[in-house]
């Protein structure tokens, strides 16, 4: 058989079979994938079937019967004796169909692979790209690089799970890999795990399951990850720490395979109360985990833009914030970079002014994009935008992502629609991707671009001019002797000192000054002056703060 035929398909509805939905969505997939398709059409014959094989020399035929099961077997039956006749059993035979005659069909025993309407789409990528099973099951890559290749032009889905209880996360994390939705399972550890890992006598029973699972060794990790070993083998990734953060990320790499790492860069110690290390210290040790990781080719997202915005700063911050922590990658050896984009925050602005917001970011931190720098975007919910109302949060949960599509991201870090009213159970995290998901498909069937929309190319342009005004400003309070602002951990802690970035809800907080305060305008999150209302562009702002340093 020629190389020309392996990239050839035959697909119809058998017998009196007029249903053909499945049929063009297969046929449709396939010529994405390359393939030559002859579609058949409804109630296609088993002569004019074989007619057509030897015909068109076809290596794969797709057979589809949706009616009942004792017809099914008829037809199915007499196909298969009518192949045998024609010496035509040696191609590769698909059947699609419905649960019951999906169940005739395995009995015929001539099908390679049975659709019956419950399969994920990768499953369907998987055959026609011809990737080889192990086991008689599909395991998809390990590595994020090559399953983002795998699963294109559909992004890839990550979900945050961890539960109260060892044994019920290890269960739940089983539950969500043989539901075959989900690629990577972003392992939520309990605050004590995250700061006192290696500290058994700091660690408290009260606080155990505090926002997460209470993995205490090595082995709660090992029996973690041995967890996912089923269904679609999803990935997994966890939480940096907030302390001995290299030693725990040796851990984390040997136990769990740690897909990526998520480091912050003004977050996660004595400012915001998540660790025990100052300003200045925390940035130097975030730096260097992010060299670390950076050595040993690792990919690396700076979980830091949306930290600013849960706490309202103006959008103008976090889009600095945004291009400090892709700078501040490149700069450590970072070679995969995942630009993370959480939508909705702060709670309020509108999906133009969101979209835009997004838009800016992009449009600073991708100029740092060259052959030793890939950045890869990641897009997620707001977690504060869920209402309490489950049905209202389905409904957040499925606008947001067909607004996060518009950015064509390559990871999807699905947020559970519960969130507002309780931790995401299994049976949440599997729904919640499934809604995904089908948003996912139907823009990809074909949505407008909505990064065109004039009113959105506006605000996004003027947002990206003004955060820059920002970076210029850290620029000019460094020391002579400092080479790059932009990576000095005592440059950026002046900056936050000062109030160069600042956020409303870090007032009375030891390293920042919460002073700037903030309002939704026009569906952006912007700098006003709290006496009057006005509004300030960012030359006001720090121009302001600058006057203020001349006069001390």
């Amino acid at each position: 058989m020629s190389q020309k035929t392996k990239k050839t398909i035959v697909i119809g509805s058998l017998g009196e079979d007029v249903h053909v939905a499945g049929t063009w969505g297969f046929a449709n997939i396939a010529k994405k994938e390359g393939y030559n398709v002859t579609i058949l059409g409804p109630a296609v014959s088993v002569k004019e079937f074989i007619g057509a094989i030897i015909e068109t020399d076809a290596n794969i035929i797709g057979i589809s019967y949706r009616l009942s099961s004792e017809s099914a077997k008829f037809h199915l039956s007499n196909l298969k004796n009518s192949l045998q006749e024609a010496g035509l059993l040696n191609r590769r035979y698909f059947f699609g169909g419905t649960p019951p005659t999906a169940v005739v069909a395995r009995s015929i025993g001539i099908f390679e692979k049975i659709f019956d309407g419950t399969e994920q789409i990768e499953e369907v990528l998987s055959i026609l790209r011809g990737h080889k099973k192990k086991g008689g099951n599909e395991i998809p890559p390990q590595k994020l690089i090559e399953r983002i290749s795998w699963k294109s032009p559909y992004p890839i889905l990550r979900h945050h799970f961890g539960l109260p209880s060892l044994e019920d996360t290890i269960n739940g994390i089983k539950e969500i890999a043989e539901s075959r939705v989900l690629d990577v399972i972003s392992l939520a550890i309990d605050q004590d795990a995250q700061e006192h890992f290696f500290y058994p006598e700091k660690q408290k029973i009260g606080r155990a399951g505090a926002g997460g699972t209470p993995v205490r060794s090595e082995d709660d990790l090992r029996v973690c990850y041995e967890a996912t070993r089923c269904g679609n083998h999803p990935m997994m990734r966890c939480y940096a720490g907030t302390n001995d953060l290299i030693r725990f990320a040796e851990v984390l790499h040997r136990t769990i395979h740690n897909t990526w790492a998520a480091i912050p860069l003004f977050w996660f110690n004595q400012m915001d109360g998540r660790g025990p290390l100052d300003l200045n210290e925390s940035i130097k040790i975030h730096q260097e985990t992010m060299r670390w990781h950076g050595q040993r080719n690792i990919p690396v997202e700076v979980n830091e833009p949306h930290h600013w915005e849960m706490r309202s700063a103006p959008d103008t911050v976090s889009i600095a914030a945004a291009f400090l922590s892709a700078w501040n990658a490149k700069k450590m050896g970072v070679k995969h970079y995942i630009s993370i984009h959480m939508f909705n925050h702060p709670p309020g602005e509108s999906f133009q002014g969101d979209l835009a917001k997004q838009m800016a970011k992009l449009q600073l931190i991708e100029q740092l994009q060259d052959e030793t720098f890939t950045i890869l975007r990641q897009t997620r919910t707001g977690l504060l935008s869920y209402p309490t109302d489950l049905d209202e949060a389905k409904g957040q949960l499925a606008s947001s992502m067909m607004l996060q599509m518009a950015l064509n991201p390559q990871i999807i870090h699905v947020v559970a629609f519960c969130e507002a009213d309780h931790a995401a159970e299994p049976l949440d995290v599997i729904q919640s991707c499934k809604i995904t998901r089908r948003v996912i498909k139907n823009c990809l069937d074909g949505i407008p671009d909505m990064t065109q929309d004039p009113v959105v190319k506006e605000k996004s342009k003027r947002l990206a001019e003004e955060s820059n005004i920002i970076l210029q400003a850290i620029k000019k309070i460094a020391k002579p002797n400092i080479k790059d602002p932009w990576s000095d951990a005592a440059t950026l802690t002046q900056a936050v000192a000062l109030g160069i970035m600042d956020a409303p809800q870090l007032l009375n907080e030891r390293y920042a000054r919460g002073e700037v305060a903030t309002e939704i305008i026009d569906g952006v999150c912007r700098a006003i002056d709290s006496k009057t209302g006005k509004v300030f562009n960012e030359k006001e702002r720090i121009s302001r703060i600058f006057e203020k340093i001349k006069s001390q």
